[in-house]
């Protein structure tokens, strides 16, 4: 599972390689949040940059991505102690993913991108 932090506007992950492996729903959140002109950066991020963000108020949303479980809201991360909570469940751009992804995937919607392959 990939995470993703949304912070002040901006979706942020942790870069390919070591421990990062590629994913196809991770590449998914990638071009959506492109499509959708969301500014996403690939970069390390520290715990302490994302308890300062919490701390800050710009922590807005946290969700794991991977193939089983689609877009997952994270709710609490523990660190130093301390519980942080985020958000109210999942989020409004959690949500927005996880719907178009399902979506395409279930041939509700025209798929952009042509990860679908039919079968007949």
């Amino acid at each position: 599972m990939n995470l993703f932090f949304k912070i002040n506007g901006e979706v942020i992950t942790a870069p390919l390689g070591g421990s990062i492996l590629p994913g196809i729903t991770r590449d998914a959140v990638l071009k959506l949040c492109a499509r959708w002109s969301i500014p996403v950066q690939e970069r390390r991020i520290t715990i302490d940059e994302i308890s300062q963000a919490h701390a800050a108020g710009t922590l807005e949303e946290v969700f794991g991505t991977g193939t089983a479980a689609v877009i997952s809201p994270v709710g609490l991360f523990h660190y130093r102690g301390q519980d942080y909570n985020v958000g109210q469940g999942i989020g409004p751009l959690s949500l927005k993913l996880y719907q178009a992804i399902t979506q395409i995937q279930l041939g509700e919607v025209d798929d952009p991108f042509d990860w679908v392959v039919r079968l007949d």
